[in-house]
């Protein structure tokens, strides 16, 4: 669940954000459905150098049935604690990674690895190179993916939520390459996000890519050819059947 200016928003490729509704509405709907996880990401809280919305974060935590994580201007420990202290289970920690990987290390040895989410965004580059974004500047970084990826679990990162920009808001399927290469070289769970539309999307990034856990957005909220707002969730017996 993206968060714009305390609203729900769904991009495309990291741009043109469309409007989705309530964030508190969503978490409602969402309960009613069992979802197994939310994580709410504030994708302009580091661009406009403010700290999370904690107001907004509080009211979430009230309403929601089930564990949630929260990324988006965390940018020092007493923003870890305060998280934490509200019932986010796991904070998500994606530019200020890149500026100061050693923050992985700090907040892991307060919350432990388990609650500390490395997020990567990943965009290829005129070559068709995986380079790690930097969503701040819009902008590819020089770090190679892999090299990246492996010493955020060195720094202690617990689990790596690997985003594809490329793909973000196409429900095209997930990029099953760049997955594959990262879940090679990994320990830590890594969570694929970034253009899932169907089931058969999910099933393909576990059995091929073996990832630990899937993600996604457009695919919980649109619906047709015409992405008519729709928040929904398939039946677990749906997702149990095919993801034995």
């Amino acid at each position: 669940m993206l968060l714009q200016n305390g609203r729900l928003v769904k991009t495309v490729k990291f741009k043109n954000p469309t409007y989705i509704g309530d964030p508190i509405n969503a978490v409602r709907i969402f309960n009613d459905k069992e979802v197994d996880e939310l994580l709410f990401i504030d994708i302009e809280a580091s661009i406009q150098k403010r700290g999370p919305d904690y107001e907004l974060i509080a009211k979430i935590s009230n309403e929601v049935f089930m564990p949630f994580g929260y990324g988006g201007g965390v940018r020092s420990l007493e923003d870890v604690k305060k998280l934490t202290r509200l019932g986010v289970e796991k904070v998500c920690i994606n530019s200020y990674a890149i500026e100061n990987p050693d923050f992985i290390s700090q907040a892991a040895d307060i919350s432990g690895s388990q609650s500390i989410v490395a997020a990567v965004d990943v965009k290829k580059d005129f070559f068709g190179k995986d380079c790690v974004y930097h969503h701040i500047n819009g902008k590819n970084t020089l770090w190679d993916v892999v090299e990246y990826v492996s010493m955020l679990e060195q720094k202690g990162a617990g689990e790596i939520l690997l985003n594809s920009v490329d793909r973000d808001g196409t429900l095209a399927g997930y990029d099953i390459d760049l997955l594959k290469k990262v879940t090679s070289v990994l320990t830590i769970p890594v969570i694929a996000l970034g253009g899932a539309g169907s089931i058969n999307h999910f099933v393909s990034a576990v059995n091929e890519a073996k990832v630990s856990a899937v993600a996604a957005g457009s695919f919980f909220v649109f619906y047709g050819t015409h992405r008519a707002v729709l928040v929904t969730y398939p039946e677990k017996g749906e997702l149990r059947k095919c993801l034995k």
